[in-house]
């Protein structure tokens, strides 16, 4: 068999990594535009930043290894310029040469990627504005680092852009980071997002949300960056990370379906519109986990894994693609936030209910040094308890806990199987009743009525008619409080029941929960009907509202 595969890195190698150990003898060979074939493009703003100091750690493999190990015929600098598809042949331009030749395949594989979205803007082809999506990219913004700039403007507050910024201010330089949403990485809810925010502004990096570049122009030597709002940033160098799009040219000029999100349409074995073609990796559209409705997920996880899925299919081996569930982390300076599975905007958005908790629990044993408080955001089915998606935003031990709710969520576990895992313990790394069963006794609890949440959101409207009460201490009520709360301790609360009325809805909060939860607890065994704790207390309450700690 003779495998044609057009694109490397993720889903490319992978797939012909995996067709090799499978078939020794078939005829493989890998066309890339680029000059590297395999390297570590997460990686690349590390290297921009100094973390990774030698450059060809992100060389993962090159046409020579490849040829070692796996006997690839792997041909850098080639680009593919078209498909035929009824002679199963693809054109391919030899870049350096500017040679053109025909290569026949009898099965082709497409992992052509995805590309840097770059708006069609005033002066957006100025040479100090840059993108970041392979070596030679990496290699052009270190290079004007290394030249001495001073400052730098990041565009887009996703992923890639909080790295990039994080990575140029660690280089020293004054960084300001431009994002068209109000908030950084859009895919979290927006409440997620605050602690983040504070915590980049802590370090120097001044934020512009809720606005877009319009313009670029040259003013002296130095880029200026126009804004929606009016404001008017100067610079040295511009980092464009406001997001990638499929690359979709090869498939669409084969006639190849697309589908409905602009990804290369395929099927649960990666297989596209015609049968001897495949897909893998950030041009595909694929199926969300949650949801079940199309999409595009550029991750690399995915890709190596389809990539994989491709080269069983080519050789034989029933395998299939399910869907994408989004899992996806990152360092912001000291803190971690990340995801899984749908968010709250998103379940709205498509109409599927769900129910959620707040917790803040301490990222291992309170008494052992060194616990910081985490910020777990869980959403789940009301009726069945079926886990669709987490949050989290912390200082230590975020990824442990997002991986065990990845996993609750591809085995289709619900909030009833978390409170029962059994999790690694020890007081350096968490807690006898772990995060991740925290979050599970809470979501049992709403569940099955032991307790009634309210919201973050829903003040005022929904609370101005009713009695907000504050159950921390005095001092803690003194040094902040909701406006228009009554401070009544947990500790003296059953001595002033007589002072509330049954008649009003009463509205319970203090810091993350746990006190006005036993406060909820005596009201409502003490004949209250209409009562509610406040989910994830006054520190999730800031992050929604924004709200300073200020003394009244």
């Amino acid at each position: 068999m003779k495998i044609v595969i057009i694109g490397g890195v993720a889903g490319g190698a992978s797939a012909a990594a995996r067709a090799r150990r499978l078939d020794e003898k078939a005829e493989i060979i890998v066309l890339e535009r680029g000059k590297h074939v395999s390297f570590a493009n997460c990686g690349l703003p590390y290297h921009i930043g100094g973390i990774i100091e030698d450059r060809d750690d992100l060389i993962l493999q090159t046409p020579h290894s490849l040829k070692a190990s796996l006997n690839l015929d792997v041909r850098v600098g080639h680009e593919v310029t078209g498909i035929d598809r009824t002679k199963h042949t693809v054109t391919v331009k030899e870049l350096e040469t500017g040679r053109s030749y025909i290569e026949p395949y009898e099965k082709l594989v497409l992992c052509p990627g995805a590309s840097p979205i770059t708006p069609p803007l005033p002066g957006i082809d100025h040479p100090s504005i840059l993108v970041l999506r392979n070596i030679d990219d990496m290699d052009k913004i270190k290079a004007k680092i290394d030249a001495g700039v001073t400052s730098a403007v990041v565009i887009g507050g996703g992923y890639i852009g909080i790295e990039m910024a994080e990575n140029l201010s660690g280089r020293g330089l004054e960084v300001e980071l431009v994002e068209m949403v109000d908030q950084l990485i859009p895919p979290l809810d927006r409440e997620m997002a605050r602690e983040l925010e504070n915590h980049v502004t802590a370090h120097g990096i001044r934020l512009h949300l809720g606005t877009a570049a319009t313009a670029f122009r040259d003013i002296s030597g130095k880029l200026s960056v126009e804004l929606k709002n009016g404001e008017l940033l100067k610079t040295d160098l511009a980092i464009l990370c406001v997001g990638v799009r499929p690359e979709t040219q090869l498939a669409k000029q084969a006639g190849l379906k697309i589908g409905s999100c602009g990804g290369i349409k395929v099927n649960s074995q990666m297989q596209t519109s015609d049968p001897d073609i495949y897909a893998a990796g950030d041009a595909v559209e694929v199926v969300d986990t949650i949801t079940g409705l199309p999409a595009l997920i550029p991750l690399a996880g995915p890709a190596n894994r389809q990539g994989r899925i491709v080269a069983d299919n080519l050789m034989g081996i029933a395998s299939k693609y399910t869907s994408t569930q989004g899992t996806a982390i990152v360092k912001v300076f000291d803190m971690t936030a990340g995801m899984t599975g749908a968010t709250e905007k998103t379940l709205k958005r498509t109409g599927i209910k769900f129910c959620k908790i707040y917790i803040h629990p301490s990222s291992h044993a309170g008494y052992y040094p060194g616990a910081t408080p985490m910020h777990i955001k869980l959403l789940f089915d009301p009726d069945n308890g079926l886990v669709l998606g987490a949050q989290i935003t912390g200082f230590d031990g975020v990824d442990k806990r997002l991986d065990v709710f990845a996993i609750a969520i591809r085995a289709g576990m619900t909030v009833y199987d978390l409170k029962d895992l059994e999790l690694a313990y020890a007081p350096p790394y968490g807690s006898a009743k772990d995060p991740v069963n925290m979050a599970g006794f809470v979501a049992e609890n709403l569940l099955k009525g032991n307790v009634e949440f309210w919201y973050a959101e829903d003040y005022p409207g929904k609370t101005k008619d009713g009695l907000i009460i504050d159950v921390r201490g005095p001092q803690e009520f003194e040094s902040w409080h909701i406006p228009g709360a009554a401070n009544m301790p947990l500790g003296k609360l059953r001595k002033q029941l007589t002072e509330l009325s049954k008649a009003k809805s009463i509205y319970l909060y203090c810091k993350v929960g746990f006190r006005s939860y036993l406060a909820y607890r005596i009201l409502k065994q003490n004949g209250f009907k209409s009562v509610a704790t406040l989910a994830g207390g006054s520190m999730t309450f800031f992050c929604y509202h924004n709200t300073k700690i200020n003394k009244l």
